[in-house]
This record gives structure tokens, sequence and C-alpha cells, in this order.
């Protein structure tokens, strides 16, 4: 882990902080209004639910409960792989912003299984087939349906906590930026 940070720090050194700066700033807004209101819908609301239905196809040939759990699976894995593959390119600020995405994930993920028993949702299906709510046909099969609101929260903190990560990881990468953005300018200046 040490490694890890070690190397964030030397990729920040020298870039430009203020673009990526302003891109935590519009997470920071983003967290607040998901805390603030648990049905808002962010700009990322219309990808995240298309990768989700993708899911609910790629995971068609493995089963009727592995096809209702692979939008969801599909939805959390997505950012997640993202990572991965930003570090593998060394690029650490977008390691961050996949957390903040990944958040969004969950924020949607809960509201979607805390109305498992309610069914108030609107639900859409891409393909014109007969609608089922993903979360209450799994927690019905699991025989959990009453657990719906407390996995909704837990998902809730798991978004929190996505968030956090995003901003204090990327908040610290852009101080590293700034500050030896300014030292070289500083310097520059000097002579």
């Amino acid at each position: 882990m040490k490694h890890f940070f070690e190397d964030s720090r030397e990729w920040a050194e020298g870039r430009l902080p203020v673009f990526r700066g302003l891109l935590l700033l519009f997470f920071l807004i983003i967290g607040i209004r998901h805390l603030a209101d648990p049905m808002f819908n962010s700009i990322f609301k219309g990808l995240n639910l298309g990768i989700h239905e993708l899911g609910h196809f790629l995971f068609l040939p493995f089963g009727h409960f592995m096809h209702m759990v692979g939008g969801t699976i599909t939805q959390l894995a997505v950012p997640v792989i993202s990572m991965l593959m930003f570090y593998r390119q060394k690029d650490y600020f977008a390691i961050a912003v996949s957390f903040g995405w990944l958040s969004t994930n969950f924020y949607d993920i809960a509201v979607y299984v805390a109305d498992a028993r309610a069914l108030a949702l609107p639900l859409v299906s891409p393909f014109g087939t007969e609608v089922i709510h993903d979360w209450n046909y799994l927690l019905g099969k699991l025989n959990m349906l009453s657990w719906d609101k407390g996995l909704g929260r837990f998902s809730r903190f798991l978004g929190l906590v996505s968030m956090l990560l995003c901003l204090v990881y990327g908040g610290w990468l852009v101080y590293w930026m700034f500050r030896t953005y300014r030292i070289e300018k500083l310097s520059d200046f000097e002579t």
C-alpha cells in the first residue's frame, strides 16, 4: 500500500490541478445531493441504468437467479474494472474518479433494494418483456424480503464510503499537484 501512495504522489507531481479539482468539486456536490435526497439522480443515472440492463443480458445464460442479480453485479463491476484498468495505465486520479462513479451505483442500488417490498419505483425493460423487480425476486427467493430496508441502508453506507474515498484520495492527489505545480512555477519565477 505504501508503494501505491508513493507512485500516486510521484504521478501527481507537476500535473495541472485546476480541472481535476473542479471535477472533485462536482463529485462533492453529487455526494451531498445523494446524502440529502435518497431519490436524487445524478448525471450518471442513465449510464448506470444502461450498464445494469446490459448485465441482465450478459448473465442470461446462467439461469434466472443469475439473470436477475446480473444487472447489479455488472453495475458494480464496471467501475471496479475501470479502477483496475486505470491502475495498469498508472492514471491515479482516474482511479479516484472511478470510486466516485462506483458511489453513484451504490446509491442507485440502495433505492432499488429498499423498494423490494413496496414495489413503488417505476421500472423499465429495454426488451419490452414483462417487468420484474430484481430485488423483490432475489430477496423473495432467499426468504430475505424483510431485509430490504436494511440492505438499502448498507448500500447507501457503501456509497458514502466510496464517495469519501473518491474525495479524500482525489483531494490528496490534487494537493500534490497544486503543491508541486506552484513550487515549479515559483522556482521558474525566481530564476
